[in-house]
């Protein structure tokens, strides 16, 4: 290690602490149960029914106190209250015990040992100690505690796929704009695959790039759902329709009596008041009791049946909100794709066969050691440690049946050059008892044979080092320039001048993403991809996925530059967002919403957490981060996206209920008017009593609302496009 950094002093480090703060994310504010229970008591419907409640208290009280009646009179505005309870009850039990299945809180492991120097000395300290201007060290597995100046480096990975989707970038101490972020800056929260380095800390705990990105996830944008929305115009409608036949009531009443009855001023007051409390009266009678309590029921329905199909959910709008989704923003590692590097392609020189059957064996044999012992990489079980790249190489091996471990036992390396960003290559030079040669001549076995230089990398600086035939030549270059137009890493392997293969590399997209990408655009629901990753490499998944090309495919930089309302007009087209950062992909989302669409977003690292929270849905995948996870209203627990078409389905045939369910309700409540209506023309009493109007509403239709709110989805729904939030949900037919 070289000594020429001081670091800080004990003063130091009180000072800083003092001026930039201390090394921890601000955690989230979580609402108290309590508050949480009498938030649903917002519901649109909700509020009209504590309206019509407190209505029906008053009414009873004059009947009560003034007409002298018994304690029947009570009666409906305790079966009104008891509506409410039961289904302000209901969604909060149901949420609650979802936020209990959840259980993934954001919880940062402050206490994570770090290594850093102090008055001189080399020290390990717990995370949240770091300060800004300290010096730190980091090594191959380690995780960045901060962000910061990269001032020392060997072979320096790190995944920042956390904020970028970007599994391996490449870092140096000398160097300009990398990827998404500067090839010089380190990020908290992102992990050394590869290498080690020297870093000085400039930003801690919610000034770093980490901290905005878990603060903007927090924002409460207070998103209104499209079913909240409707049911605010329904509740509106109803509101006008009751008041005018309350009015049409009085008209009535007033007018039959002046011509049927001699007219005196106190029995004619009394018959006024009378008929404005039966206005009243019938203005309760109107609004739909049982609704919220369909509604609540259908949405608790799904919530558990979606559970089944591995979609947790977290907010309970959210089982309808999906149905009517518009456009799925998509992350591309891990949601489309499999986040996990695989060989998908690899030549190897043996195929030409234009050598002997024992050069081919020699040369596959050479493959293998050069794979095995010219890497860094580690595997155990399903876990890996190292460079994403080595690690597909080394599984690839496995597949072939052979042990990687065992052939770097009888390797005995001289000398290894790891990979940097200016060579474009790593050697491995060996010297051991060796039973291959690469000129394919006799072996000779446990002799000491010069040693054998082992070269991987970048095909063009391979390529150079290696003979050719004009054949192979061409061959080679075909290969090559048909899997970099795919977007895939190539890289070739040889020794010693022969050329043993080349090989593409990609993040494969899962089995099932193409398929469910199709029924999500038959369903008329737009997908974007939005990546830090390349443009070549989004638009190979694009291709892959099925998502058709458009002129508008962007990178982050390019929305970083537009205005608000230049955005807003061009994401009518776009499918593809390249090299985004974190707020890139929220102000995509916010563009969309302003122009009507209702977004559903997926995603499953801490850059997608803003755009997360910011959608009218966001859906987060099972192994992503904690952060993801909070920000998100449902949890795809196995990671597919055609979870996301089943949760479709889902809030689109949950809608159907709610309609069904409305149909049935606004017939009782209509009829029961219209006869309110025509006794109060003929003079005649109430041919219903409020009572029992009210029974018909809460009982019957508590039943009914059971029956019509747990119908089984069907996937008839998906061949329809989705509906305009606009609509009235009580169509014209």
């Amino acid at each position: 290690m070289k000594q020429q950094y001081r670091g800080l002093t004990t003063e130091e480090v009180a000072v800083s602490r003092s001026a930039h703060g201390t090394n921890v994310l601000t955690p989230p504010k979580h609402e108290p149960v309590w508050r949480k229970f009498l938030r649903k008591f917002s519901d649109p419907l909700i509020v009209i029914l504590l309206i019509a409640g407190a209505l029906s208290v008053g009414i009873s009280f004059y009947e009560y106190f003034v007409l002298r009646e018994g304690l029947r009179v009570f009666f409906e505005p305790v079966g009104i209250f008891m509506a409410i309870l039961l289904a302000t009850g209901l969604a909060f039990i149901f949420e609650y015990k979802a936020d209990k299945e959840f259980s993934i809180l954001n919880q940062v492991d402050d206490e994570e040992p770090v290594v850093v120097l102090r008055d001189g000395q080399w020290h390990r300290i717990p995370k949240c100690d770091v300060v800004v201007g300290d010096i730190v060290k980091v090594e191959t597995g380690a995780e960045i505690p901060a962000d910061g100046q990269l001032l020392e480096s060997r072979s320096l990975l790190v995944d920042e796929s956390t904020l970028t989707g970007e599994p391996v970038a490449e870092k140096e101490v000398v160097g300009g704009r990398g990827d998404v972020y500067p090839s010089w800056l380190l990020l908290r929260g992102t992990k050394v695959v590869e290498g080690y380095g020297v870093m000085r800390v400039q930003k801690v705990g919610d000034a770093t790039e980490n901290g905005k990105v878990f603060t903007a996830a927090q924002i409460d944008d207070s998103v209104k759902t499209p079913l909240n929305e409707q049911l605010e115009r329904l509740g509106l409608l109803i509101s006008r329709i009751s008041y005018a036949i309350a009015a049409l009531v009085i008209v009535g009443r007033i007018a039959n009596e002046l011509i049927t009855e001699p007219y005196e001023w106190v029995h004619f007051i009394a018959y006024v008041l009378q008929t404005i409390m039966i206005a009243v009266t019938l203005i309760v009678v109107a609004v739909p009791e049982g609704l919220p309590m369909a509604v609540t029921l259908s949405l608790a329905y799904s919530m558990r049946r979606m559970l089944k199909a591995n979609n947790l959910v977290r907010k309970m709008h959210a089982c309808e909100t999906m149905g009517a989704a518009t456009v799925i923003c998509t992350d591309k590692t891990g949601t489309l794709t499999q986040n996990r590097m695989t060989v998908a392609e690899m030549w190897i020189s043996e195929e030409q066969g234009a050598r002997s059957e024992e050069q081919e064996e020699n040369l596959r044999s050479l493959l293998y050691e050069n794979i095995a012992v010219n890497s860094t990489a580690e595997l155990s079980g399903d876990e890996a440690l190292g460079n994403p790249t080595e690690v597909a190489l080394l599984r690839w091996l496995q597949e072939q049946g052979e042990d990687y471990k065992e052939l770097r036992r009888q390797a005995t390396i001289i000398e290894q050059v790891p990979f940097s960003t200016e060579r474009k290559y790593m050697s491995t030079t060996l010297a051991l008892p060796s039973f291959l040669r690469p000129d394919g001549a006799q072996p000779l076995r446990r002799s000491i044979l010069p040693p054998r230089v082992y070269i991987k990398g970048a095909p063009e600086i391979v390529l150079a080092q290696c003979t050719l035939t004009p054949e192979q030549e061409k061959e080679v270059k075909e290969k090559l320039d048909e899997w970099q137009s795919r977007a895939m890493r190539t890289l070739a392997f040889a020794c010693e001048g022969t050329l043993l293969a080349i090989v593409a590399i990609s993040d494969p997209v899962r089995e099932d993403v193409p398929a469910a990408v199709r029924e999500c655009q038959r369903a008329g629901i737009r997908v974007v991809i939005v990546t830090g990753d390349t443009m070549g490499t989004a638009q190979e998944v694009a291709r892959q996925c099925g998502v058709a090309p458009s002129s508008e495919q962007l990178e982050g930089a390019s929305i970083a530059s537009m205005t608000d309302e230049e955005l807003r007009e061009r994401a009518r087209d776009i499918v593809i967002v390249a090299r985004a950062r974190p707020m890139d992909k929220k102000r995509l989302v916010e563009a969309l919403k302003a122009r009507g669409e209702v977004v559903a977003v997926t995603g499953d690292g801490t850059n997608d957490a803003p755009a997360l929270h910011a959608a009218h849905v966001g859906l987060s995948m099972g192994d992503g981060t904690a952060v993801a996870k909070e920000a998100s209203d449902i949890t795809i627990i196995d990671n597919s996206f055609a979870s996301i078409g089943r949760a479709v389905m889902w809030g689109r045939s949950l809608y159907k209920n709610i309609q069904r369910f409305l149909f049935f309700q606004l017939v009782v409540n209509i009829s029961a008017l219209i006869i309110a209506l025509v006794g109060a023309v003929l003079g005649t009493e109430l041919p219903l009593t409020v009572t029992q109007i009210l029974w018909i509403n809460i009982i019957m239709d508590t039943f009914a609302a059971m029956a019509l709110s747990t119908l089984p989805p069907s996937r008839i729904v998906m061949k329809e496009p989705p509906r305009k939030p606009t609509d009235s949900i009580v169509s014209r037919n």
